[in-house]
């Protein structure tokens, strides 16, 4: 969102999304589409290129050339976000770029035809001025050198009703409103439009406005040389004009509302049938009496004609009204089908194509509400809406779903977020087929299935309406149907005929009104009647188009118009589409008008996705952009206001999210969008890699293309994360392939380079070649003209030249005619062929189209075959289907049969059984009285139980509606704690979530860092690969020293040499004066000796001079040679400054940066030491927590056994005691009617007395297992807390650890930026080695210089020295050998100055080696540190993740808790109920005791029995013992001491009067008495008989139910009876 506001706030409207393209309307772009912008992006590549409309088009266009592959871009978005403006941007730059042959695809053509398409297809909305009321797609056919070679424009969808119905406050179409505006005075008196009606059946009236007519003159012009520049005739012309006047003439007639179907106005539909070429009685017939000319209904598999049936029963139903509308409707479709073909025409050409460019427009997402109108979607925008909604699909389908099937395929793990799924639900719920789709049939089924078909079959039903097929869909995919059937994707709306849907993922729900669309369903024949009626007109320019194109299939089933054309690629998508119309289906279904709407978007989105898609997502920045129409839109080159670079945020994130962009930009980032095969990837990028060429050879054959396809990757030296191998195809993540692409071309433009040298130096050697042969030919030329030039006087010359051509005419004749004659015969040959070629290629043509005819109409009777095989499986699975069922059903009859059988004779039988049984009970009645007096007895006991039941179950119900209200109460507490929870857990996910995707952006992070690594690497390496080379000319600069060394020894012995020399030339000098002086002595004799002779003189003299001139001659010479030698010592100087002036500060500099150095690696070791204590602090926490997980976790499974084990134990013991006391209490019931009938015996009593302690113990052990269980809750509960604080701890520790994180992360990146710093000193001080090197390199030069001129001044001191010997021979002055002297000396002082200057070099040469190494070390020193850091962050990252699954595990151990807890609370309410149960139970025990009591007391009175009172005082005593051991606390302790207390009163009242009782009624015992006990074994079984028979059973019947068995048990000395079932 930040992204896409800055770059809208800066005029940047276009935006990247990974491989697709964002534009938002900007409302006004004046200078952002010219033709300079266009020429900007020719020839560039996507990664080249700055995001524009352009780059998009000049990619596919670049894909079409490379791939040869048909090209598409879809354009998606709102509608009035820009999508058919762009679209002419993209059309404009192809044509512009691309180029045609003889230029017939001019922008100017193009600019027309899209004026014609907004004319006749555009009208005025309220969301949008000038919106596209059709979907069309412009086909551009390129040939074999990229060329336009023809184009084409279908068109499907158009909103033909908007003609006569369209929603308040929106116009009709353009041209209606153009034409009544801009019309001249003879068009309008042909039209009749000079006096125009006040008011009109479809509702086109003229504009009001002034400034809206003279604009709609001003289109209407345009509007006709657009047509002109079409090609569209006049007589075309004025056709198109007359339909449009006939249809305004016909809304004006209108029609009657009620009685005959005829006009209002008859005297406006003379004017129609006047324009249509027809009378009105024809013109009244085809609309209103339904009788269509020359209509095939389709007929259905059966035989049956379904359609004329439907039409039949409808045209009663239809008004006069709809009838008109319908006819209006019908011929503007024929008229725009018209305009298309035109336009066609204009377009079409002959020239072979080979592949195909397809830009897709559809008009956008349609929601009133968004422009503040409160209505209710129409059908149409439905239409339009579903059509986006299907591009939605076909974009996440090619985005993810292809993608992830490739992964999948190849084997490429890929661990992405969970992707949501696609549009298909909303889909479905418009468009969804049943699999009885090719049934025809009248039965509404259960299967579920789309609007479309539901509007199908509510049409055809005779009591359908839009109520029942709104129930129908809701019943299908409402929100009451599960999630699985479209939950949340279709809702009621507030009146009946209202429902919304959700569109673009749910984030753009639109409310649509579904009143009047069964009407959409409906054949009206008078719309069908439209096209006989113009094809019958007596205006032959209407007659004449639409005759001519009724013999062409230029529309598909009255759906899809422009199937024009004679290319190849034409034929080939016309074939598509009709294939689409007559496969299954829609073979059965392409005359409804409902399917047709699904069958043209199919047709559409099968011809995209034959082809390489681009999508291009347009977004709406806000929704005042689009108010109302009473706002035109600001067209190009007005200027905008400052408020509309503003955006609705709200608005433009809906947008994104329903577009799934930031999803499809995550999985381009994550995954690897670019592949290739492996062959194709080796052919292309094998030139990147020469020596791999080289080492196998020109011609080498791969065998393992993987294996070739690794060695290249890793001779590239890509990262490892930047690539994966497939199965068949290597992956690249985002830009890899680019950068590979980017090296291809510097490496073919190289190659292409000496390629083209080696081909100009061939041409140039050539050209030499040719040169040198002109050169001889023009000697040889020059050779004849001189020898022309001596013959040509000769008179036997001249005579053979005037002969010799007089002899040659005849011969150059004879050969013309022959040449003339070939020339003749190959014209012939020619021409001949010529025709022949021409007479193939019209036959090749014609048999073409002759294939192209057979091959549609043979797949358009297989698709019919299919179709009907497909009908014939459907009925015989259906019949078989049905047949199974109807043995099914014949089984369960007659199984049911045989089962009402057995069970009346089960009946008869019973009733038999108990007739006989009522007449025994007679009988025994009969017998006596007694019988009759228990009988009465026992029925007032009977009644007597049944009050007291009755009272029980009144106490138990108003208990357990107790019971019932708190557990209500408690399930509503958990039911708000388990919306908390998930509410928590929601939030936990989108933590982890917002988590998982920052990781993903750190490991992206981290993959750059990798690959910012890699280049520093490669830097690295090639900075070794210099500094082995410096290293190699040190060495060779070391050898050099050394060999100067050398030459420096060898000169120092020859400077020796020369001294020693020079002493003896000294000797040498000082004879030589001897032998002067006496020369001179000499000459004075011969001076003063006249008598000498002359001649001598003569010659001494002349020898004086010579030597004299070479004197001067050698001190010229000498001068010279000290001159260079001060300006050598002055350049010496001057670079021994310059390096001292280097070297100090180069030692500043290195000492800077050891400082720098060192406090990085200072800082650096403080923070490694502060990681590893904070890791070692969060690794002993994280042991903590462990072992207190674990003891916690021993604790909970150690409590948890406990509780089940205690639970379990006191469960079945309650349930025992509660059965024993059951028992016990129906003994003792038995046993006081026996004790009625014998007197009673001590055993009973005994028996009774144990009974009671027994019940007092199982009350006590049930409330200690309360009281225990609830101690135990009370723990499970502080461990709960506990845990939750743990949990807590770890959730604020995984927060401190993301934190240290980020910073550690930060401090990564001040250490990088540290490491670039030291980077760049390092090469800067490379860079100052390189220029010290290159300094040195030229003191070599001036050293080799030196040398140089040391040996020519020794050449000269030779020479000076042979002049010397020379002048030593000769007679010369001393004071020529002293100057020689001193320049010798000169010498040798600057040899010594050189050694000095060369001991210094060397000295410098050893510094900077040692500063070199230093570098390196410090540079190996960073790199480790480096590495030791990204070790430990990656450690670091482990521990995080450690410490995240610990808390996951945790949140699981939690979770088990919360549920064993909530168990246990179960358990525990169940063992209170059970608990409750006893104790009532209890209560009626004790109450049955107090009626033994009274019954005792009764045969007290009687019989005196003091064993007895004394047995019960003893059983009293014990009980009081144990209960003052116990001390129980419940109510129920009391009650029993209150039970107690009243056993003891009573033995006190009757211990007086107690008798002894008899032992004659007492029962028979022959144990010893104390240790034997009787136990009574009943059933449930006899206990139920016992309950239902109690009314009339008698003594015996309950002697015969029971058996004694007796049992001992020696604990504590007591009998006890213990009641086992059997």
């Amino acid at each position: 969102m930040h992204c896409l506001r800055q770059r809208y706030g800066g005029n940047l409207i276009h935006t990247y999304a990974g491989p697709n393209m964002v534009v938002i309307n900007p409302l006004s772009t004046p200078s952002m589409y010219s033709e300079k912008v266009m020429h900007m992006f020719k020839g560039c590549r996507r990664e080249d290129s700055a995001p524009h409309i352009y780059s998009v088009a000049q990619s596919a266009y670049r894909n079409l050339l490379t791939t040869r592959q048909d090209q598409s871009i879809v354009l998606l978005g709102k509608s009035g976000s820009g999508k058919t403006t762009n679209c002419q941007h993209l059309v404009q730059y192809l044509v512009s770029i691309a180029g045609s042959t003889g230029k017939i695809f001019s922008a100017e053509k193009w600019q027309a035809v899209y004026t014609i398409l907004e004319a006749f297809g555009n009208s005025s909305t309220s969301m949008n001025t000038n919106a596209s009321r059709f979907s069309h797609v412009v086909s551009l056919d390129f040939d074999q050198a990229g060329q336009v070679a023809s184009a084409s424009i279908q068109t499907m969808l158009l909103e033909k009703m908007r003609v006569s119905r369209r929603p308040e406050s929106e116009s009709t179409f353009s041209v209606f409103y153009y034409m009544m505006a801009g019309a001249d005075s003879n068009l309008r008196t042909e039209l009749h439009f000079n006096h125009l009606a006040e008011n009109s059946a479809f509702g086109i009236l003229p504009l009001s406005k002034p400034e809206d007519k003279q604009r709609a003159s001003q289109q209407f012009t345009k509007l006709q040389a657009a047509m002109k520049v079409l090609g569209i005739s006049g007589e075309e012309q004025k056709a198109l004009w007359l339909i449009l006047g006939a249809i305004y003439h016909l809304g004006a007639a209108g029609a009657t509302k009620a009685g005959r179907r005829q006009f209002a106005r008859h005297e406006w539909a003379q004017k129609a049938a006047y324009l249509l070429g027809c009378t009105l009685e024809e013109l009244s017939s085809s609309i209103f009496k339904h009788q269509a000319k020359g209509l095939q209904h389709s007929t259905s598999f059966r035989g049956g004609s379904d359609e004329a049936s439907q039409g039949d029963n409808s045209g009663s139903k239809v008004t006069a009204l709809e009838c008109l509308e319908a006819m209006a409707s019908g011929l503007y479709s024929e008229l725009f089908t018209l305009v298309i073909s035109l336009i066609n025409r204009a377009l079409k050409s002959s020239q072979h194509s080979l592949c195909s460019l397809l830009i897709v427009d559809t008009p956008g997402f349609q929601n009133p509400r968004l422009a503040q109108q409160q209505r209710g979607a129409t059908f149409e925008e439905l239409c339009h809406n579903y059509a986006q909604e299907r591009l939605q699909t076909l974009f996440h389908e090619r985005t993810f779903v292809q993608e992830l099937e490739r992964y999948k395929e190849e084997n490429i793990e890929l661990v992405l977020d969970d992707i949501e799924s696609s549009t298909s639900l909303s889909v479905a719920a418009i468009d969804q087929a049943s699999t009885q789709a090719l049934v025809r049939t009248l039965a509404r089924t259960d299967e579920a299935r789309g609007l479309l078909w539901l509007m199908e079959e509510e049409a055809v039903q005779p009591g359908g309406s839009e109520e029942t097929m709104l129930d129908r869909l809701f019943s299908y995919y409402g929100s009451a149907q599960g999630e699985n059937k479209g939950a949340n994707l279709l809702l009621r709306g507030e009146e009946p005929h209202l429902f919304l849907l959700g569109h673009s993922h749910g984030t753009d729900w639109v409310e649509y009104n579904a009143q009047g669309w069964l009407s959409h369903a409906k054949h009206n024949p008078a719309a069908q009647n439209a096209a006989t009626l113009l094809q019958d007109s007596q205006k032959k320019n209407i007659s004449g188009l639409f005759m001519g194109r009724a013999s062409g299939a230029t529309v598909l089933s009255g759906s899809i118009a422009g199937l024009e054309g004679s290319s190849q690629l034409a034929l080939r998508r016309a074939t598509s589409m009709r294939k689409t119309f007559t496969t299954g289906v829609a073979a059965v279904k392409k005359k409804s008008l409902c399917i047709q709407v699904k069958l043209q978007v199919d047709a559409l989105i099968d011809m995209v996705r034959r082809s390489r898609v681009h999508f291009i997502h347009c977004l709406l920045p806000k929704a005042e952009a689009v108010g109302g129409g009473g706002e035109p839109r600001v067209t190009h080159g007005e200027s905008p206001d400052s408020g509309l670079m503003t955006l609705n945020v709200g608005l433009l994130r809906a947008q994104l999210r329903g577009s799934k962009l930031l999803d499809a930009l995550r999985i381009y980032r994550q995954g690897y969008p670019d592949h290739m095969v492996f062959s194709e990837f080796r052919r292309r990028f094998d030139v990147l890699t020469p020596h791999l060429t080289k080492k196998h050879g020109r011609h080498y054959i791969v065998t393992d293309e993987k294996r070739a396809v690794e060695e290249l990757l890793e001779s590239l030296e890509l990262e490892k994360s930047s690539y994966h191998m497939g199965l068949s195809r290597v992956f690249f993540r985002a830009g890899t392939l680019s950068r590979l692409e980017e090296q291809r071309d510097v490496q073919t433009r190289r190659n292409i380079t000496l390629f083209q040298a080696a081909c100009r130096g061939y041409l140039a050697r050539h050209a030499f070649k040719k040169r040198k042969i002109q050169d001889l030919a023009i000697r040889c030329i020059q050779k004849n003209i001189k020898k022309n030039r001596g013959v040509k006087d000769w008179p036997w010359w001249k005579l053979l030249t005037t002969v010799r051509p007089l002899i040659e005419v005849q011969l150059t004749e004879e050969q013309i005619r022959g040449k003339d004659e070939e020339i003749q015969q190959l014209k012939q040959k020619l021409d001949k062929v010529e025709r022949e070629r021409n007479e193939l290629r019209l036959n090749s043509d014609r048999l073409e189209s002759r294939i192209t005819e057979l091959s549609s109409e043979l797949a358009d009777e297989r698709n019919t075959g299919e179709s009907a095989s497909q009908l014939l499986e459907t009925e015989t699975s259906e019949r078989l289907r049905l047949e199974k069922d109807m043995k099914d059903l014949q089984t369960k009859f007659d199984s049911m049969k045989k089962q009402m059988e057995s069970m009346e004779m089960e009946v008869m039988e019973a009733r038999l059984i108990r007739a006989s049984e009522l007449n025994g009970e007679m009988d025994d009645d009969d017998t006596g009285g007694e019988w009759r007096l228990k009988y009465e007895r026992a029925i007032r006991e009977i009644e007597f139980t049944k009050k007291r039941l009755q009272q029980e179950f009144d106490d138990k119900l108003e208990v357990e509606q107790q019971n019932k209200r708190q557990l209500e109460r408690r399930i509503s507490d958990l039911q708000a704690d388990n919306e908390e929870s998930q509410r928590n857990i929601q939030q936990l996910k989108k933590k982890t979530q917002r988590l998982t995707a920052e990781l993903q952006d750190t490991k992206l992070h981290l993959e750059g860092q990798q690959s910012r690594n890699h280049d520093l690497e490669k830097k690295q390496r090639k900075f070794d690969s210099e500094l082995s080379a410096a290293q190699e000319e040190v060495q060779r600069e070391r050898s050099l020293r050394e060999k100067l060394a050398r030459e420096k020894d060898m000169l120092s012995g020859d400077a020796f040499s020369l001294r020693q020399q020079l002493e003896d030339k000294d000797l040498e000098v000082c004879a030589v004066n001897l032998k002067l002086d006496q020369l001179e002595a000499e000459l004075q004799d011969l001076n003063s000796q006249e008598s000498k002779d002359e001649a001598s003189l003569a010659k001494v003299r002349k020898q004086l001079r010579d030597m004299e001139a070479k004197m001067k001659d050698q001190e010229e010479e000498l001068d010279e040679q000290a001159g260079t030698i001060q300006m050598l010592e002055q350049a010496k100087l001057r670079l021994e400054m310059e390096m001292e002036r280097l070297r100090q500060t180069h030692s500043k500099d290195i000492e800077s940066k050891d400082d720098e150095v060192e406090e990085i690696r200072q800082s650096c070791s403080k923070k490694l030491k502060q990681m590893e204590v904070q890791l070692e602090e969060e690794y002993d926490e994280k042991q903590k927590v462990l072992k207190e997980k674990r003891e916690l976790e021993s604790k909970l499974l150690t409590a948890q056994d406990k509780v089940r084990c205690d639970d379990i134990e006191t469960e079945k013991r309650l349930r025992k005691d509660l059965k024993r006391t059951k028992a016990l209490l129906a003994d003792a019931q038995i046993m006081l009617d026996h004790i009625k009938n014998n007197a009673p015996s001590k055993r009973e009593i005994a028996q009774l007395k144990n009974q009671l302690e027994e019940s007092g113990f199982t009350c006590s052990a049930a409330v200690k297992a309360r009281k225990s269980m609830e101690v135990e809750i009370e723990d499970l509960h502080v461990q709960m807390e506990d845990i939750s604080k743990t949990k807590q701890a770890l959730e604020e520790q995984l927060s401190r650890l993301q934190r240290e994180k980020n910073d550690l992360q930060s401090r990564m990146e001040e250490d990088q930026e540290d490491l670039n710093e030291l980077m760049k000193k390092h090469k800067a001080a490379v860079a100052q080695l390189a220029q010290n090197l290159a300094q040195i390199s030229d003191l070599q030069a001036q050293l080799e210089e030196a040398l140089k001129e040391k040996q020519e001044v020794q050449e000269k001191m030779q020479a000076l020295q042979s002049q010397l010997e020379f002048q030593e021979q000769s007679m010369v002055e001393k004071s020529l050998v002293s100057r020689q002297e001193a320049k010798i000396r000169e010498l040798e002082t600057k040899l010594e100055f050189e050694k000095t200057q060369v001991k210094r070099l060397e000295s410098l040469v050893a510094r900077l080696k040692e500063n070199l190494e230093k570098l390196t070390e410090e540079r190996d020193q960073r790199s480790s540190s480096e590495n030791r850091e990204k070790e430990q962050n990656k450690r670091l990252q482990r521990q995080i993740r450690d410490i995240k699954e610990e808390m996951g595990e945790l949140a699981k151990k939690e979770a088990e808790a919360s549920r064993k807890k909530h168990e246990l609370e179960m358990d525990i309410e169940s063992l209170e109920a059970a608990n409750q149960s006893l104790q009532a139970d209890l209560k009626l025990a004790f109450k049955r005791i107090g009626d033994l009591q009274a019954a005792i007391e009764d045969e007290m009175e009687s019989d005196d029995n003091e064993d007895l009172i004394n047995s019960l005082q003893d059983m009293v005593t014990k009980y009081q013992k144990r209960q003052n051991r116990t001390q129980g606390d419940s109510d129920t302790d009391s009650e029993l001491e209150d039970r107690v207390d009243g056993v003891k009163s009573w033995l006190s009242k009757s211990k007086g009067s107690a008798k002894n009782l008899s032992d004659d009624g007492s029962l028979k015992s022959s144990s010893p008495p104390g240790r034997r006990r009787y136990c009574f074994d009943r059933s449930d079984e006899e206990e139920e008989e016992e309950e239902k028979e109690e009314g009339g059973a008698t003594q015996g019947s309950y002697c015969s139910r029971y058996k004694y068995d007796s049992h001992t048990k020696d604990s504590d000395d007591e009998d006890r009876p213990y009641l086992t079932t059997s």
